[in-house]
């Protein structure tokens, strides 16, 4: 089915109220749900699900240091909407299928908050266990303004419950930032990318088996997925009035697998703002920005120069990247359009500082200790691919654990043939450079052969990050400080069929190492 571009608007994401206060602190109800949503003219409603009968949830913002109470709330039905695979580890068939428990992706949060894998439950909170599961999340919000976003995170099933719809925005103001004079109101626009494919009745289709099928698992599930419509905020191939000035959009790649390199039909450049960990120290001019899945970028657009010009913006990443297929230029290679076509209400003010804030970087010399930790493609007992982190599945016994307060350089050596966008919960790190490295040496011998000098990391990675793309046949070495909480947390893939299938693994932090 091919659908007509650029004939729906841009939905705007609401910004969800409070429902109350407990204890002096917001308290919000999120209840997640299915429900029919109309996301293309020619397509019939979707059954989707989502988040106070919204796809994707409506926004949540917060100023810094703002703390803030939420219960998820599970009001799912039983049968999934989606083919469940329950030879995948977490997800076997005496599990419910439909489970969730919601993480903030990039919140610095006590493990209790974080969404922990295992801690899912069901409509009516029956829980895995009184040890994982909290009815009520606490989110303090001490940490710098940034765009996060919060997802559904349940062990086996997260590629499932994501794609089906339980993804949402989660915006921490800092109130230094109106001495920037960025772009704000209705200036600044939140755009969350997304890319699914659609049955001829308009539901939603995800692939129940690979190709070529595994011999005895179905449904099982599959290495990635790319659909062939890209939506933003919930609409296939949206447009987007604008008046012929700066705009701020904070961009998220919700996708599953896919990865976006994006660039303006117009030829003209992106002010690229901020990463993932908020502003950059300054901003960076580019003609393009590459997103991988879970990946945030805080950019200004001008459009002073271009009334009346229809500009689109184009995707040209190959799937899976870097290696894979070239983006079709007339499906997943457009993602949306702007249309500068109002009038200028009044003289835009805004402007684009040259000095946004100030990142002090984490020192080498004051690592307490080094690690190297491989990406490794291996096969499963069905003879599908495999990927794991370390060589270690989830329920393998916990290595890795920092001590609280100390800092440490993880340097993540990819073995296999594609790029993994590594998340670590809690903590926020600096990328310190990418080197290429002799592949086959390093599996014959265990020993690293560098074949290249290192590469620091782009001008717009060189702030706060939480994922971090890790290209094959290279080291990418990461720093940070492991604050301030202790405890278990996930570090994983943030390809979600990876995620799912054991590209994922705890990590404790700890009081004390002897």
């Amino acid at each position: 089915m091919t659908l007509a571009k650029f004939v729906d608007e841009l939905p705007i994401v609401e910004v969800l109220k409070p429902n109350g206060m407990i204890g002096g602190v917001p308290f919000y109800n999120i209840r997640m749900q299915q429900f029919k949503q109309k996301l293309h003219r020619d397509l019939p409603e979707t059954t989707v699900w989502g988040f106070e009968g919204n796809y994707p949830g409506p926004a949540i913002e917060v100023n810094k240091n703002q703390w803030i109470r939420v219960k998820w709330v599970n009001d799912l039905p039983s049968k999934h909407l989606l083919p469940v695979d329950t030879t995948v580890h977490g997800a076997e068939a005496d599990k419910p299928r439909v489970r969730t428990v919601v993480h903030l992706h990039g919140g610095v949060v006590r493990p209790d908050s974080d969404g922990y894998p295992d801690a899912w439950f069901t409509k009516g909170y029956k829980e895995v266990g009184p040890d994982f599961t909290r009815k009520i999340y606490d989110y303090p919000n001490r940490q710098r303004g940034t765009t996060l976003w919060y997802h559904a995170h349940a062990i086996g099933i997260t590629r499932l419950n994501v794609y089906a719809g339980l993804a949402g925005p989660y915006i921490i103001r800092d109130p230094l930032e109106e001495c920037l004079n960025l772009p704000k109101g209705c200036y600044e626009i939140l755009l969350l990318i997304q890319d699914r494919s659609f049955n001829n009745d308009g539901s939603l289709y995800y692939p129940d088996e690979p190709d070529p099928p595994v011999p005895g698992v179905y449904p099982s599930v599959v290495p990635d997925f790319f659909g062939d419509n890209i939506l933003v905020n919930g609409k296939v191939w949206p447009y987007l009035e604008v008046e012929p000035r700066k705009y701020r959009f904070r961009i998220i790649n919700g996708s599953n697998s896919r990865f976006y390199r994006m660039k303006l039909s117009s030829g003209q450049p992106f002010y690229q703002i901020g990463t993932d960990g908020g502003l950059l120290d300054t901003p960076i001019i580019t003609k393009q920005i590459l997103l991988a899945p879970a990946e945030r970028a805080d950019v200004i657009i001008d459009f002073s120069n271009f009334m009346s010009h229809n500009i689109v913006l184009t995707n040209d990443a190959p799937s899976p990247f870097p290696r894979g297929n070239p983006a079709d230029p007339n499906t997943e290679g457009q993602i949306m359009q702007f249309r500068v076509s109002l009038p200028l209400i009044s003289r835009d003010l805004s402007i684009i500082p040259y000095r946004l804030s100030l990142i002090i970087p984490l020192k080498e010399k004051e690592a307490r200790l080094e690690r190297n930790l491989t990406l490794v493609r291996r096969t499963d007992k069905y003879g599908r691919a495999f990927l794991l982190l370390n060589d270690e599945t989830w329920d393998d016994p916990i290595t890795i654990k920092p001590q609280l307060g100390s800092i440490e350089v993880w340097n993540l050596i990819n073995l296999a043939n594609s790029t993994h966008p590594i998340h670590i919960h809690l903590v926020n790190f600096q990328i310190l450079d990418r080197q290429s490295f002799d592949v086959e040496h390093y599996e014959e011998t265990g020993e690293i052969l560098t074949t290249a000098p290192a590469v620091p990391p782009e001008l717009n990675e060189r702030g706060w990050k939480d994922t971090v793309r890790a290209n094959p046949g290279e080291i990418t070495r990461i720093i940070m400080r492991f604050v301030p909480y202790t405890g278990l947390y996930p570090w994983h893939c943030h390809i979600l069929e990876h995620e799912d299938h054991e590209m994922m693994r705890p990590y404790e932090i700890v009081n004390y190492i002897p």
